[in-house]
């Protein structure tokens, strides 16, 4: 079982992700090819405005849930 506060990608900068759902705002870290996934896959299904990569470091904010599965093709 992998650590869930490690980056599938260890070799890749992690980056903060928010998401804005029904009206409250979620901070993830997520190592970069992950966060541009979910933020395309989250263009498609719902509102674009909605998922952003912030500037600042995410060490310390929870991982995004199910990042491994973002980078599956």
């Amino acid at each position: 079982m992998t650590n869930p506060t490690t980056s599938p990608r260890p070799e890749e900068p992690d980056v903060h992700l928010s998401v804005f759902l029904h009206g409250a705002r979620f901070d993830y870290a997520a190592c970069r090819t992950a966060a541009l996934a979910f933020i395309h896959d989250h263009q498609v299904r719902h509102h674009a405005d909605a998922v952003s990569i912030l500037s600042g470091d995410p060490t310390g904010m929870p991982r995004l849930p199910c990042e491994r599965l973002f980078l599956q093709a």
